[in-house]
Formats: C-alpha cells, structure tokens, sequence
C-alpha cells in the first residue's frame, strides 16, 4: 500500500495573483492559462447574480498551503534532467 497522496497546493513558480490557477493546473495535469481560463469564463457566466468565482478564488488563496520548498526543489531537479 503506498503512502503517496495526492495534494494541491498554490504555485510559487506559476503564479499571476496568489498561484491558486496555476497549483490547481499542476494537480490536474493540465496548462495553467487553460486553467485561467476556465476561470475567467466561469467568472462571467456566473458575475451577473454574484462575483462567486471571485468568493471562490479568495477562498481558495486561504485555504489552499503554499506549494512546500522540497516539491520546487524537486520539479526543479527533474525539469533540468529531462533536458
């Protein structure tokens, strides 16, 4: 049984505002504009009533931990090696 769990955090490297778009796109393996994008286009289908994906973004700047030192080391190290 391996102990290897899945978590996000926010980019230190990848980051705009607060990183939350760019450690969300990291988790899901995905490009971080698209990730800003979906962002933005979910934010104007859903202003009009509420800012919720504003609410959202703020949220998750709290609650999401900053991306650890080890985890930037690390992609640093395998970033260089693929080279």
């Amino acid at each position: 049984m391996s102990n290897d769990v899945k978590r996000v955090y926010r980019s230190r490297t990848d980051k705009v505002i607060a990183g939350v778009c760019g450690g969300l796109a990291h988790y899901f393996h995905i490009d971080p504009i698209i990730m800003r994008i979906i962002f933005i286009v979910l934010g104007l289908l859903f202003f009009l009533p509420f800012p919720w994906m504003v609410l959202l973004y703020l949220v998750m700047w709290i609650i999401i931990p900053n991306e650890p030192e080890e985890v930037k080391a690390a992609e640093q190290v395998v970033d260089t090696t693929a080279k």
